[in-house]
């Protein structure tokens, strides 16, 4: 087990592939092209290191026409990258904090296929608040209530509990440094404030809108102030 994690923290610890998991942490798939100028790299180098990653099992591609687009190979591998973000020294984060490519990215963004940020971490602590969920174990639990909650948000979270993947846990917020909510229910809960025009994602961009009728609603629903 040491000598798997010494492998990997050395494999992740590499600039051009450590910014190829940032990248991808957008949570959509992309073409070693696009990574190449992400990373700001040659197409032969980027192969290389895609490779590596491939290898490793961090990475997957799938071919569609002429591109092949790659991604994480599991979520797993997403919440763990989020999860080094908050090894950034503090120092750092303040500096970033006045720069306004990053300031909308602290306040709301995607991890991967949920939400994080400031709103992500208050729709969380709003959700255990009111009991919709609870913390058993350092992991996140539905209870009946919040059961209920998502149902009237037409969110089946028995449908979801019966899919293959991480239904709901706790993911290491880089900017808060403390914790969102993670797995299916997460998702869905994203997507269905997307797809409601509570929020609204930000072209090449991890961050996300909060629309007028966004903030209403977290607010009329959870006490959430986004």
């Amino acid at each position: 087990m040491k000598e798997h994690f010494k492998q990997t923290a050395a494999l992740i610890a590499e600039p051009v592939r450590a910014t190829v998991l940032w990248t991808l942490l957008d949570g959509k798939s992309f073409t070693a092209s696009e990574l190449a100028i992400a990373a700001d790299t040659s197409a032969s180098n980027i192969s290389m290191h895609l490779a590596k990653l491939l290898n490793a099992g961090l990475l997957k591609a799938e071919n569609h026409g002429r591109h092949r687009y790659y991604s994480y190979s599991r979520k797993e591998v997403a919440y763990a990258v989020e999860a080094l973000g908050t090894l950034v020294p503090a120092s750092s984060k303040k500096m970033a904090s006045g720069d306004d490519c990053i300031a909308p990215v602290r306040q709301c963004r995607t991890c991967y296929d949920h939400l994080a940020g400031k709103t992500g971490v208050a729709i969380t602590d709003a959700l255990l608040k009111q009991k919709m969920i609870t913390t058993v174990d350092n992991n996140f639990l539905l209870t009946k209530k919040g059961k209920k909650w998502f149902h009237e948000l037409n969110i089946d979270a028995d449908a979801l509990q019966q899919q293959r993947r991480s239904f709901l846990r706790p993911c290491l917020d880089w900017s808060e440094r403390r914790y969102h909510m993670a797995g299916s229910l997460a998702a869905s809960l994203l997507d269905k404030m997307l797809l409601q025009d509570w929020m609204r994602r930000i072209k090449n961009s991890r961050a996300i809108v909060i629309t007028a009728k966004g903030q209403k609603n977290l607010y009329d629903m959870l006490k959430v102030v986004a």
